[in-house]
């Protein structure tokens, strides 16, 4: 039985299924199973592995400031989030940063029309998934300490202000600042790892440090939970990276392989690094291990080999861990769980890797130097841009949010008793000290 050209081109060449503008549906089951898949990582697997790791009079609320930011961050997405990132601008210079408000509430995008092969409202709900997750990213920085209410208004500020935007520069098209310049970031290495790692320490210096930190021991809750929430992490970073290909094609599988590959390898780095620093691996160490080499996989799942898959994520997993362990000890800031060290530094260096490790091959890559003239140093010097432009518009829009929503509430940070006695029984009224 003889196959046509078209279908030929969809097996083996996946990009230019795109373009036809013709619902598969096996591509929409991808898409809608990977939206699922990102959902379930954030009130289910950072929720969990946030919780485990604080202070057992703090857990509630832990949990409450990574779903809240979920559910309010995905609302905020619909309202105006969407349109800034992936709109279009009449002014070509506004059309660098900001995508405008033609499509605030969805305006003028009906439920029949499609992205390529799968409707646009899955792609607007996958993509949902991921501004909810980048803001929560940052929740790690400062819980034991600021109040929820502050926390809830930086999420509806720094979702249309600083992930839109940043999301809009990188992956909105053309006339958009870091796409036209041909940036790598296959599924979210600067627009959410380095975005939300960043953000999580600029808000937890302004914030302040715990009461007791670093004298006062600071146990966490459950090291199980948090192994139970990288497990699901891992889990859903399938739909993360994988659903980043826009159809069940080879650029999926791709990912999917490279993902499994780095994050293995990364959990083994930082279980041997215990090890040999320490003399003990720690099953908080091979948890964080795990997260370190998701996070390092994203800008280059589906642009590097299995080689370096294996690169990526040993590299990544050695940069995490002595962020962890060795930055955070000599500056002194208290980055509660690790958002920067781990989300930043490890999204820092897969989206340089990118460049150096993308694979010259041009059915894989977007446009950009590698792409265009296999220009490798062009492509890293494009990655370095993007990362610096990121971390600037980063920095710069969450010290703005951040005065601003503590003006609104009065003040960023609980007081000294409800910090004492533990921010679930005075803020939520609840607690699982007692249950």
């Amino acid at each position: 039985m003889k196959l046509k050209l078209s279908a030929l081109m969809a097996m083996f060449l996946p990009i230019f299924a795109f373009a036809e503008d013709k619902l598969d549906t096996g591509d929409t089951a991808w898409m809608m199973v990977s939206t699922a898949f990102v959902l379930l990582m954030t009130p289910a697997g950072l929720a969990l592995f946030y919780g485990g790791m604080t202070r057992a009079k703090n857990v509630l609320n832990t949990y409450a400031m990574v779903m809240g930011a979920f559910v309010v961050a995905f609302v905020v997405w619909i309202i105006a989030g969407y349109s800034i990132a992936f709109g279009t601008n009449e002014s070509a210079m506004l059309q660098n940063v900001f995508g405008g408000f033609g499509n605030v509430m969805l305006d003028g995008i009906k439920w029949t029309d499609l992205s390529g092969s799968y409707p646009t409202y899955v792609f607007i709900a996958f993509q949902g998934t991921f501004a909810a997750i980048t803001v929560a990213i940052a929740a790690g920085s400062v819980i034991e300490r600021m109040k929820f209410s502050t926390w809830m208004v930086v999420v509806i500020l720094w979702g249309l202000l600083v992930y839109a935007p940043i999301t809009h520069m990188v992956w909105g098209g053309d006339g958009a600042l870091l796409f036209d310049a041909g940036a790598l970031d296959f599924a979210g290495g600067t627009v959410v790892h380095m975005n939300g790692g960043l953000a999580g320490l600029v808000l937890a210096l302004l914030v302040g440090k715990r009461a007791g930190y670093p004298k006062v021991a600071m146990k966490p809750y459950s090291i199980l939970l948090t192994a139970v929430g990288a497990a699901l992490l891992w889990f859903g970073w399938y739909g993360f990276n994988g659903g980043s290909a826009f159809g069940a094609n080879a650029i999926a599988g791709l990912a999917v392989m490279t993902t499994t590959v780095a994050t293995a390898a990364a959990a083994v780095t930082w279980m041997l690094l215990e090890w040999f620093v320490f003399k003990k691996p720690t099953l908080l160490g091979i948890a964080s291990g795990i997260i370190a080499g998701l996070v390092a996989i994203t800008p280059a799942a589906g642009f590097v080999s299995v080689g370096g898959a294996f690169v990526v994520g040993i590299v990544g997993s050695i940069i995490a861990f002595f962020g962890v362990v060795t930055l955070k000890k000599k500056l002194g800031y208290d980055d509660s769980l690790d958002a920067f060290g781990i989300h930043f530094l490890a999204g820092l260096w897969g989206a340089l890797a990118t460049g150096l490790l993308a694979l010259d091959d041009k059915d894989l890559l977007w446009d950009g130097p590698l792409k265009e003239s296999g220009d490798r140093m062009g492509q890293f010097m494009v990655q370095l841009e993007s990362v610096v432009v990121v971390g600037l518009f980063t920095l710069i829009g969450t010290v703005i949010i951040y005065y601003i929503a503590s003006a609104v509430t009065g003040g960023a940070r609980v007081d000294e008793e409800t910090e004492s006695a533990g921010l679930d029984e005075i803020v939520h009224g609840e607690n699982v000290v007692n249950a």
